[in-house]
C-alpha cells in the first residue's frame, strides 16, 4: 500500500492508484466532469486539479499517480484558483440554457459552477453552435452546443457497451461529439451514455420536456424482463411514471441497466392498457364490475370440473410473474385437484428440469461474470438476450478472459470472440459432444460419445483446459433446445473435467423463482404447449400471449370451454371469455428471483389504473369464491413468507435449492430442432408495447422478420 497525506489527513492506497482514488477512501470531494469510476481516464475536462506539493503547476487528481510520501492539497487557494479557471473556460461557449435543460436540477456543470464559477463572463465574442445530431428514437442530441467534451460517452461506447458509436471529430473549438456516416445509436446499453453525461448534450428522447427532475418522487423497484434482475429509480409524477433509471447495486447491475429496462415504461400509460373486468358476451367485449367477472370465472371453472374433471383445468402464467402470484397460481390450480401449471412458455424438452422445489441457476454470482478467465457460451445471442450479463463478460475480456461459444450463425457480440463453433441448432448435440470428446484426447482418456473432433472444438477445449475462473453458459436457446437435457450433461461433463462451472444465463425475470415456488406440471400435469394446443376445457392465462410469448399460437384455445386472461392488456381477444386487468410491476408489490437466485422484493410506485388491481390479490379472492384453503394472505409480504420460507429479502437463495445436475444421457442425434427465443425488444408485453423501443433498429429488425414469417 502506499501512504499519502490528503488535505492533512493519511490515506492509504494500492500503488497504481491516482489521487482520485485516494480522494474517494478518504470520503473528500473533488470537483470532476470526464472522471467516471467505471470508465478509462481520460483526463480532458481538468476540472479536477489539486495542489500537490513540489509539482510545478497544478496536476489533474484523475491521472496523477500516488507515489509515497505525497502531499496534495484540494482546498488550497492553488488548487481553488486552477478550478475557477478551469470552469470560465468549459462557460464559455455553453448556451447557459438552464431553464429550458432536461438536465437542470440534476447537471454536473450547473452544480459546479455554483461553486467555481464567476458571477459574469469575460468572454464577450459569439458562442459557437453546435447542430443537433438525430441519433435515433432514444437519446435526443438536440443541443450538442451544451457539450464540455468529457468524452465519457464515446469511452463509455467503446468500453462498456462494446461499440464504439460516439467520437470526437475536429479539433480545438471546432471539436463535436458524433456518430460517423450519419448512423444512429444502437447499443442495447444505450440508455446509460444519458444517465453519465455531466450536462444536458446528451437526454433521453421519450423524456424530453415532459418534467422538471425536483417534481419528480423516486421509488425503487427492480427489472420485470431479463433475469439479471438490475435495480431501479422509477420517477414518478402526478402518479404516472415519466422516467426508469439505475439504482447501484454493485452485486447486481453495477450502475448500469439496459435499454428495455429504461424505456419500457412507455406500455404503462399506452392505449392497450385494460382499465376494466370485461366479459365477452354474444361475441361482444362488455365491461363489468369485478365482483361479476371473478363470479363467474369461479362458477366457470366450478362447471367445468363438474362435467370433465379437474383434469380439464389449466394454468399457464409467464416467468415474468412474481413469486407470489406464481405461488397463488399454482395453490389455485392444485386446491382444483389439477396439475396442469406452467411457466416454460417455449421450452420444448419439457423434462430438463431440476428436482422439486429446486431450481436450474447462473451457476455462480453474477458479479463473478466480470472475473471469468474462460466462458464458453452455448446457445445464447448473449448481447441481445442478457445486456448486462454480456457488459460483465466483455469487462471480462477486456482483462484477458477467452470467450468461446456454439451458434449457430455469426453475431456480433461487441467482445472478442476467442473461439467459435458454428452449427445448425439441431447439431448443437454434436458439436458440444466434439468438444467433450476433444477434453477426452487431451486428457487421454476415454470420450463420453463417440463423435468427430474438429479443429475448432480442440481450441475450444484448450481454452477450457487453461486459466482458473471459468464457466460453461447455457443461453435461451440452449434451454429451450428440443436436446436441452443432453446439451446440459455433456456441458456437465466437460465441467467435470475442466474444473468450470456450469449455469442456464435464464430467459426471464423471475424463471428461477418459477421453478422454486414450483411453478411447474405435477405428475401427471399437462406441460404448456400441451394446454395451450387443446388439452384444457378451462384455460387461465397469467400475463401470457400465446403465439408471442410462446412457442405456438392461441388456436388450440379456440374449442375451449372458457379462457380466461389476467393481463395489464387489451389481449387474446379472440379466445379469451373474460379479461381481468392486472397490475404492472410499478402498480404492485412483489418479488423475483433472479439468476443468481437472488430474491429480490419491490413496491408499487404509483396507484393501480383504473380499476386495475394486483394479480395476487385476485388469485386470491379467486381462491376464496372457490372455497379452497390457504388464501387468506392480507399482503404480498405474506405470500412471500409461505412461498419461500426462510428466505430474507436481498440474499441469496440456499445452495441446496440451486441445481443444474442432470441424470440425462448424451444424445446426440441430429435433429430439427430450431428453438423459439424472443428477440430483445419481443422479450414480453410492456417491451413490445414500448413505442421508442420498437423504432430501434432492434425493433425494427423484429418487426420485419415477423412480417416474413407471416
Amino acid at each position: 500500500m502506499v501512504e499519502i497525506e490528503l488535505d492533512g489527513k493519511k490515506v492509504e492506497v494500492p500503488p497504481g492508484s491516482m489521487v482520485m482514488h485516494a480522494a474517494d477512501k478518504a470520503g473528500t470531494y473533488i470537483p470532476h466532469f470526464c472522471y467516471h469510476k467505471k470508465l478509462s481516464i481520460a483526463a480532458n475536462c481538468r476540472m479536477c486539479l489539486v495542489d500537490v506539493e513540489k509539482a510545478p503547476k497544478p496536476m489533474p487528481a484523475c491521472a496523477t499517480p500516488v507515489t509515497q510520501g505525497m502531499i496534495v492539497r484540494t482546498k488550497s487557494d492553488k488548487a481553488i484558483k486552477a478550478q475557477q479557471s478551469v470552469m470560465e473556460f468549459l462557460l464559455i461557449n455553453h448556451p447557459l440554457d438552464c431553464p429550458i435543460c432536461d438536465q437542470g436540477g440534476e447537471c454536473q456543470l450547473q452544480d459546479l459552477a455554483v461553486g467555481y464559477g464567476g458571477s459574469g463572463s469575460r468572454y464577450q465574442e459569439e458562442k459557437r453552435v453546435v447542430f443537433h445530431k438525430d441519433v435515433g428514437p432514444l437519446i435526443s442530441m438536440e443541443e450538442m452546443s451544451r457539450c464540455i467534451h468529457c468524452t465519457r460517452c464515446v469511452r463509455f461506447g467503446q468500453e462498456i457497451a462494446g461499440i464504439m458509436e460516439l467520437g470526437m471529430s475536429h479539433r480545438g473549438e471546432h471539436s463535436e461529439i458524433e456518430t460517423f456516416v450519419g448512423d444512429t445509436v444502437d447499443s442495447e446499453l444505450s440508455g446509460n451514455m444519458i444517465d453519465i453525461c455531466p450536462v444536458g448534450a446528451l437526454t433521453s428522447k421519450p423524456f424530453r420536456y415532459q418534467a422538471r427532475t425536483w417534481e419528480l418522487s423516486r421509488r425503487k423497484s427492480v427489472s420485470p424482463h431479463d433475469s439479471t434482475g438490475a435495480n431501479l429509480i422509477v420517477q414518478v409524477k402526478s402518479n404516472q411514471v415519466m422516467r426508469v433509471v439505475p439504482l447501484e447495486n454493485e452485486a447486481v447491475n453495477e450502475c448500469w441497466i439496459a435499454d428495455r429496462d429504461r424505456f419500457s415504461y412507455e406500455a404503462l400509460n399506452g392505449p392497450d392498457r385494460l382499465t376494466k373486468p370485461m366479459l365477452k358476451q354474444g361475441g361482444e367485449w362488455k365491461e363489468v364490475d369485478w365482483q361479476t367477472a371473478l363470479e363467474y370465472v369461479a362458477n366457470g371453472l366450478r362447471q367445468v370440473k363438474a362435467d370433465h374433471g379437474a383434469a380439464a383445468i389449466g394454468l399457464v402464467a409467464s416467468p415474468h410473474s412474481t413469486v407470489e402470484e406464481l405461488f397463488l397460481a399454482g395453490a389455485l390450480v392444485r386446491g382444483l385437484g389439477s396439475t396442469n401449471i406452467d411457466t416454460r412458455l417455449r421450452v420444448a424438452d419439457v423434462t430438463n428440469t431440476a428436482e422439486p422445489g429446486a431450481a436450474r441457476w447462473l451457476g455462480m454470482p453474477i458479479a463473478d461474470l466480470s472475473m471469468l478467465d474462460r466462458v464458453l457460451v452455448v446457445g445464447s445471442n448473449l448481447r441481445k438476450d442478457h445486456p448486462l450479463f454480456a457488459q460483465r463478460i466483455r469487462q471480462a475480456a477486456r482483462k484477458g478472459a477467452q470467450v468461446s461459444v456454439l451458434w449457430a450463425a455469426t453475431q456480433d457480440w461487441a467482445l472478442p470472440v476467442s473461439n467459435a463453433v458454428r452449427a445448425d441448432a439441431g447439431y448443437w448435440a454434436v458439436a458440444l459432444a466434439g468438444i467433450a470428446a476433444a477434453v477426452a484426447e487431451a486428457q487421454s482418456m476415454a470420450p463420453p460419445v463417440s463423435v468427430e473432433v474438429t479443429p475448432e472444438a480442440r481450441a475450444v477445449a484448450q481454452s477450457l483446459l487453461t486459466g482458473e475462473r471459468k464457466a460453461i453458459l447455457l443461453g435461451n436457446a440452449a434451454a429451450h433446445h428440443e436436446q436441452a437435457s443432453s446439451l446440459l450433461a455433456i456441458a456437465q461433463w466437460i465441467g467435470q473435467q475442466t474444473g468450470a462451472r456450469v449455469g442456464y444465463l435464464t430467459e426471464a425475470a423471475n424463471t428461477v423463482g418459477a421453478q422454486l415456488v414450483q411453478a411447474l406440471p405435477g405428475p401427471g400435469g399437462l406441460h404448456a404447449t400441451a394446454m395451450l394446443t387443446g388439452g384444457l376445457k378451462a384455460a387461465l392465462l397469467l400475463n401470457v400471449e400465446p403465439g408471442e410469448d410462446t412457442a405456438v399460437c392461441s388456436a388450440g384455445l379456440q374449442n375451449t370451454d372458457m379462457v380466461v386472461t389476467l393481463s395489464p392488456f387489451k389481449t387474446n381477444l379472440d379466445v379469451s371469455d373474460v379479461l381481468l386487468p392486472i397490475a404492472p410491476f410499478t402498480e404492485t408489490s412483489g418479488s423475483f428471483v433472479n439468476a443468481e437466485g437472488r430474491l429480490q422484493s419491490f413496491h408499487a410506485v404509483v396507484k393501480p389504473l383504473g380499476d386495475t388491481r394486483p394479480a395476487w390479490k385476485v388469485i386470491r379472492v379467486l381462491g376464496n369464491l372457490l372455497s379452497l384453503p390457504g388464501f387468506d394472505a392480507d399482503s404480498s409480504q405474506a405470500v412471500l413468507a409461505q412461498a419461500l420460507p426462510g428466505v430474507e429479502v436481498g440474499t441469496l437463495v440456499e445452495a441446496s435449492r440451486l441445481d443444474n445436475t442432470t441424470k440425462a444421457v448424451m444424445d446426440t442425434r441430429v435433429t430439427q430442432s430450431v428453438p423459439c427465443v424472443a428477440s430483445i425488444y419481443q422479450l414480453d408485453g410492456l417491451v413490445r408495447r414500448a413505442p421508442s423501443l420498437q423504432l430501434t433498429a432492434d425493433g425494427r429488425a423484429a418487426a420485419a422478420a415477423e412480417g416474413v414469417t407471416a
